[in-house]
């Protein structure tokens, strides 16, 4: 295994965060996520029209956070020495395809023609004892999506796999169409991470540390500036961007990590637990901040997180495992759909109600002092009403009963118990 600091066969520093200095930066691992780029110009980044257009649309609604990039120089005539330096960004290519001299370009698929992530009987053994993954398999559309499990349940895990640092014992995975076993340094260079540990360099400002994140991107140095003030702009911090980082509390360590990851305009970010040591305050501002990203900037959002209550208030779609098995991915829309039970809570009496039903054979459970009747039709309603005028009780609520996220990984008691 290569010294720490030192870049592997991929490209990939291993080794913990290398300390930053204000007269020589040296990479941060990251846990392994920033590459140590050589120094000649890396080729160019293919897109297609439409992710030039939703580029552009993401510029206008990020109020300037991806600034037009001035397009890069055209080829060197045949025979001249030197080249360009940097990689066209999203723009250039758009603008230069086709141009007299200029080759054509590969066209990769559109975002929308693609599974955002997808795995087939994925699974990750350590040491040949410890299963982290197990027979994985799931299909994932663009937006804003929860992973959800318990620690140890194989998150971060999957992270690692999606990201192309670590690989599968066996399966297949595909990222925005794209093998990171195959192509790491290609799913990164659209991919954006934000790491659950603190792992920023204390003596370094937020400013200076989100464009050396940009450079390493492939960003021109001016571009790299420019976004990287965009990017703590729209994250709110743009007025304490060149403070050194270590006097940051931990809500403003938490968006340095989310500029970061936003500053090379990615198609996806990977959010591993954003709220991690935040209050109510900060993350309320955190899950708002993610929210508008998926949904204004058309960026997919994968949010990894053990807190169901932040999932179901942000996400469109949810993936829980649990033991590194899958136990439902669907739309949070259809896991907390109406169920066929009715929920009945009065302000007094409800003993006394609870009896009168049983009397007129509806079953009745419990949930507090919520009493639960199972739904046959239109008629249960009526029957609740009438029970409840004849106690002349205050009535508080009377609606049906809908689906939890939470019932995944606790099922309910039934209405019988």
């Amino acid at each position: 295994m290569p010294a720490p600091g030192v870049p592997d066969g991929t490209g990939v520093v291993v080794g913990t965060v290398a300390r930053f200095s204000r007269t020589s930066v040296s990479v941060t691992s990251f846990h392994g996520w920033n590459q140590n780029r050589p120094s000649v110009a890396p080729a160019a980044r293919t897109v297609t029209a439409t992710q030039a257009a939703g580029v552009r649309h993401r510029r206008r609604n990020m109020g300037g956070i991806l600034p037009e990039p001035p397009l890069c120089p055209p080829p060197a005539p045949a025979g001249a020495s030197g080249g360009t330096t940097g990689r066209p960004l999203v723009d250039d290519a758009a603008e230069i395809r086709g141009a007299p001299g200029v080759p054509e370009v590969r066209r990769l698929p559109r975002l929308g023609d693609v599974t955002l992530l997808a795995t087939e009987s994925l699974t990750k053994t350590y040491g040949g004892r410890v299963t982290a993954l197990a027979d994985l398999t799931v299909a994932v559309e663009p937006g804003i999506v929860g992973l959800v499990g318990a620690n140890g349940a194989g998150k971060s895990t999957l992270i690692k796999i999606l990201l192309g640092l670590l690989a599968p014992t066996s399966g297949r995975v595909r990222v925005l169409g794209l093998d990171p076993t195959t192509d790491p340094a290609g799913v990164r260079a659209r991919v954006g991470y934000m790491p659950e540990h603190d792992c920023l360099p204390p003596d370094l400002s937020a400013a200076e540390f989100v464009t050396h994140l940009g450079r390493i991107s492939g960003l021109p140095r001016t571009v790299a500036r420019e976004r990287a003030s965009e990017a703590l702009r729209h994250v709110g911090l743009y007025e304490e961007r060149y403070r050194p980082v270590g006097g940051y509390s931990t809500g403003m360590k938490q968006r340095v990590k989310l500029a970061q990851a936003l500053v090379h305009d990615p198609d996806l970010l990977l959010l591993d637990e954003p709220t991690n040591g935040l209050d109510p305050a900060g993350r309320d501002a955190m899950l708002n901040l993610v929210h508008r990203i998926g949904t204004e900037f058309g960026i997919s959002v994968v949010v990894c997180s053990h807190l169901l209550g932040e999932v179901e208030r942000i996400c469109d779609t949810l993936v829980a495992i649990d033991g590194g098995r899958l136990l439902r991915a669907d739309r949070i829309s259809a896991m907390t759909s109406a169920t066929d039970i009715l929920a009945v809570e009065v302000s007094e009496g409800t003993e006394q109600l609870a009896t009168r039903l049983a009397a007129l054979d509806l079953p009745v459970g419990r949930d507090g002092r919520m009493l639960l009747v199972p739904l046959a039709d239109e008629g249960t309603y009526d029957l609740i009403l009438g029970a409840v005028a004849e106690l002349d009780l205050p009535l508080h609520r009377l609606d049906q009963r809908r689906h939890r996220v939470a019932e995944l990984f606790a099922p309910r008691e039934s209405i019988n118990a």
